[in-house]
């Protein structure tokens, strides 16, 4: 009988026994060293929850909005690329799960999925994520496709302009579809749920860049590589404000951490700011984003939405957020562990597993209502 799936952890475990490790890998590990991985969990830890007791916590709601949209819980899925070969059809099980259980889904530039096939099989507008590459008419007609598809809110990713090294990526030669080695056929061939899966689905390549990639994909060497080739560093906020101008919905810009940029990105147009250090596979010793946070509420002072990833991985860290101001959260490796473990019942598990501990939190802390949690829900040694 198979052990009970408790938290985030177990799916990790049965992620990585199910899926080729060079795919475990881009999903689990960071840039350079990982000190800004192993920092956004410690800056978790550190934070203290205020115990109450004897408070009437019947009827509590985890119930919340993000850009205006109702959400079952503050906890949105983040964009994620490749999340198609983490497992088959990967963007379109998430997005089903998603929807579902009330949360958003963002869809990256670079899924395995098209914002096509997404769109096919959901009901209801997902998000999508725009990276702007050298190709600026590549990049309007993206916008253009997001329009058509009525997703209701873009989002800008504003810290990839160049990739962080990720020494494990490299070793692995992680390439679009994965390129068989004799080290990396050895692996599959123990992956066979994946591998079938694999051969079962037409997605195998880069859905949104068929017809902007020669080869519509298949002739890719590593995504490092072609990151660095198509990626571009002179990206400005002048870019944002073109992307607004095009873009007639909410916005949303990701990857904020310092509060100068933060007021750059309302003064541009941002309905809401995600402050993030993309997971600890950017900028290596970057802070952790929860460490960042109140500097950015400070700098921006309710002019827009502040949103928090990097680390979220339960409903004490999403607790944890909201409580330190963070309107929301959103989540990456947290929903991939599901998935990988599971395809669209694991991404569901994730979301259950994630809404019960936040649940179980409040009521400890003496709280109700996910509106009511703030600074207080906090213990603070002083």
């Amino acid at each position: 009988m198979a052990a009970p799936i408790t938290c985030n952890e177990d799916l990790r475990q049965l992620a990585k026994r199910r899926a080729p490790r060079a795919i475990f890998d881009y999903v689990d590990r960071g840039s350079y060293d990982e000190t800004t991985i192993r920092g956004n969990r410690a800056a978790f830890d550190a934070l203290r929850l205020r115990q109450r007791v004897m408070i009437d916590v019947d009827a509590r709601s985890t119930a919340s909005t993000m850009i205006g949209q109702p959400v079952t819980m503050p906890v949105g899925i983040a964009p994620t690329g490749l999340t198609g070969i983490m497992h088959p059809d990967g963007e379109i099980l998430a997005a089903k799960a998603a929807q579902a259980f009330g949360v958003p889904f963002t869809l990256s530039t670079v899924s395995i999925c098209s914002i096509e096939d997404v769109r096919a099989a959901t009901q209801r507008p997902f998000w999508f994520q725009l990276y702007v590459m050298r190709d600026r008419d590549f990049a309007a007609s993206l916008i253009e496709r997001a329009k058509a598809a009525q997703c209701s809110a873009l989002m800008l990713t504003a810290d990839l302009q160049i990739q962080g090294q990720r020494h494990r990526d490299i070793k692995n030669g992680l390439a679009v579809p994965p390129k068989l080695t004799l080290s990396n056929a050895l692996d599959v061939m123990t992956k066979p749920r994946w591998a079938f899966g694999m051969l079962a689905t037409r997605h195998r390549n880069f859905g949104n860049l068929a017809g902007f990639i020669p080869g519509g994909g298949k002739d890719l060497t590593t995504l490092s590589q072609w990151i660095g080739s198509q990626f571009d560093p002179t990206l400005s906020w002048k870019d944002v404000e073109w992307v607004r101008s095009l873009w007639p919905g909410k916005l949303i810009v990701k990857g904020i951490l310092d509060p100068d940029d933060a007021r750059a990105a309302v003064d541009a147009g941002a309905d809401a700011v995600v402050v993030s250090n993309h997971g600890g596979r950017q900028l290596d010793g970057a802070p952790a984003s929860i460490d960042a946070l109140p500097q950015i509420l400070d700098a921006i002072g309710g002019r827009s939405e502040v949103w928090l990833d990097s680390g979220v991985c339960s409903g004490q860290d999403v607790l944890k957020a909201i409580a330190l101001g963070a309107h929301a959260t959103l989540i990456g490796k947290a929903f991939l562990y599901g998935l990988g473990a599971m395809g669209e019942r694991g991404v569901t598990t994730a979301l259950e597993l994630i809404r019960k501990e936040l649940d179980v939190s409040m009521a400890l802390t003496g709280t109700r209502d996910i509106r009511d949690v703030g600074a207080h829900t906090l213990w603070n040694r002083d």
